[in-house]
């Protein structure tokens, strides 16, 4: 398994800051001894890497992250990474769909990142960039999305993509678990996307575009941690940590925990 920090952003004017967070998220994680399972966490002994990106070419450094990620997934069985901002999620799952046969895209963001807008993939149009480079949209699942546009409800109806919005999630926490675990079960291969504005504020200060509402904390690693229990989880992302922005360092910590019950 490999850590890989991605520095990424390609909406500097919201997300300026996020390029920071892969060091500082890192030296959160230093801290965890043990996760909640009991699992020793030794840091030294993490295989750490990072995607060396320019910022201010964004046509490389999508490229780079792409070749980069093909080689990771055909060597690791698991990896994550921390970005950067939502983009770097485009090129990562683009090399994600290539490595695998059937894959399952699970996502955590307060956002659909679907808006039809610029010719290249940003923080918010990321998803609807790699649906249609090629991703199939019924194997996308959108979790605590609470902030829509008209044109982006239109596109995940036309994609057929599964939405499940907070009152279906307060509704019945357990049951979306039990439902999303056994669509991860019959996929080849699944990956965690997870924007840390998916959980309320009041739990992640620092996460750029925050939007009131979210999961708490505890719910989302409630998911996490189930969810990495399957053999066929093969890798996740975290990402829209802005440290620059956060209090206490809530939301960096919250970022190192999620790693640490993944590893």
């Amino acid at each position: 398994m490999q850590i890989i920090r991605v520095r990424l952003i390609n909406s500097v004017d919201k997300t300026f800051g996020c390029e920071e967070a892969p060091v500082e998220v890192l030296k959160e994680l230093k801290k965890i001894e043990l996760n909640e399972k009991a699992k020793e966490i030794n840091f030294n002994n993490l295989n750490l890497e990072e995607i060396h990106v320019d910022l201010n070419n964004l046509e490389e450094a999508n490229y780079l992250i792409f070749e980069n990620s093909i080689e990771i997934f055909e060597k690791n069985h698991k990896a994550l990474f921390i970005g950067g901002d939502h983009s770097i999620s485009f090129s990562i799952l683009r090399a994600f769909n290539r490595t695998q046969e059937n894959p399952l895209l699970i996502v955590f963001d307060a956002h659909a990142d679907c808006c039809e807008e610029t010719n290249f993939a940003n923080d918010r149009n990321w998803l609807r960039k790699l649906i249609e480079s090629g991703f199939d949209g019924k194997k996308v699942i959108l979790i605590s999305t609470r902030k829509l546009l008209a044109e982006e409800i239109d596109f995940i109806k036309q994609q057929e993509m599964t939405l499940i919005s907070m009152d279906v999630l307060q509704e019945d926490l357990n049951g979306v678990c039990d439902l999303i675990m056994e669509r991860a079960r019959g996929s080849d291969g699944f990956y965690i996307s997870t924007d840390l504005n998916c959980v309320d504020p009041a739990y992640a200060p620092g996460a750029s575009c925050l939007e009131s509402g979210g999961m708490s904390s505890r719910d989302l690693i409630y998911f996490i941690k189930r969810l990495v229990l399957l053999n066929n989880f093969r890798g996740a992302d975290v990402v829209e940590i802005n440290p620059s922005k956060d209090i206490n360092k809530m939301t960096i910590k919250l970022g190192a925990k999620l790693l640490s019950e993944m590893i």
